[in-house]
């Protein structure tokens, strides 16, 4: 990996990003506290990738990386912030990304105060087990830019695929209202979760049903998506999010786990 990248953000998409990045070298992540320190070094250690990882709480960390992505809560002006709160510890020629799914990057890379080197990198959760990543720039990106985003890809072991910056690019905005259709289906008819899930895995050749997937991606995450699609989110899934079951991260959602 001829790029020194640096990741902010502690959650399952840096924390992923991290892991695959270090068994390819070195990586440091700036995160904003002890316990966001320790997720960052578990998930690494279960690649045994912790030798190339450089965990930081201080934005100097920085300085010498030559391509940052930011990781964080899919929100524009917390994305804005860390980027306000970041950039002058950022190297001049670095590469800026974000890992976002769904908001706009023409927006996020004026908020990032240099579009001509900004590109959405949009990778999949879980990172160390899904090859794609969408590739979408701002107007203003440079050539170079684009070039040692798709490199950066490359040496990461994915497969990128530019895609227009349209809201859920392409995968979320073709997947979305598929998952949340599968809810108004599971409300109409009654049947289990399980029951619609097995029938998408074995029918449809499906890896996990659409009632798991909103689990793994998380329903606070999933509506917050919806939002910026424009689709209607089912009663059932803000009811969840009500009880606090956000699916696999908080051990509940339309299963238990």
């Amino acid at each position: 990996m001829s790029e020194r990248l640096a990741i902010a953000g502690s959650g399952a998409i840096a924390c992923g990003l991290a892991a695959v990045a270090a068994t390819r070298g070195h990586v440091t992540v700036f995160a904003r506290s002890d316990e966001a320190e320790a997720k960052v070094r578990a998930q690494c250690a279960k690649l045994g990738a912790n030798g190339n990882v450089v965990v930081s709480r201080d934005p100097a960390a920085l300085a010498e990386a030559t391509f940052v992505v930011e990781a964080i809560v899919e929100d524009r002006t917390a994305k804005a912030d860390v980027w306000r709160r970041l950039g002058g510890h950022i190297a001049d020629d670095a590469v800026l990304a974000t890992t976002t799914s769904s908001l706009p990057i023409e927006e996020l890379a004026v908020a990032s105060g240099h579009p001509e080197r900004f590109a959405g990198l949009h990778v999949f959760n879980p990172v160390p087990k899904m090859d794609l990543v969408e590739l979408a720039f701002p107007a203003a990106a440079t050539a170079a830019t684009r070039e040692r985003a798709r490199a950066l890809c490359a040496a990461l072991g994915k497969t990128a695929v530019e895609v227009p910056d349209t809201p859920g690019f392409v995968v979320n905005r073709l997947l979305f209202p598929f998952l949340f259709d599968a809810v108004r289906l599971l409300d109409e008819t009654g049947l289990a979760p399980e029951a619609i899930d097995t029938c998408m895995r074995l029918g449809a050749g499906h890896p996990l049903g659409p009632l798991a997937l909103l689990d793994l991606v998380g329903l606070d995450v999933s509506v917050a998506i919806a939002g910026t699609l424009g689709i209607e989110v089912p009663p059932r899934v803000q009811a969840l999010i009500a009880e606090g079951a956000l699916g696999r991260k908080t051990g509940r959602g339309f299963h238990a786990y």
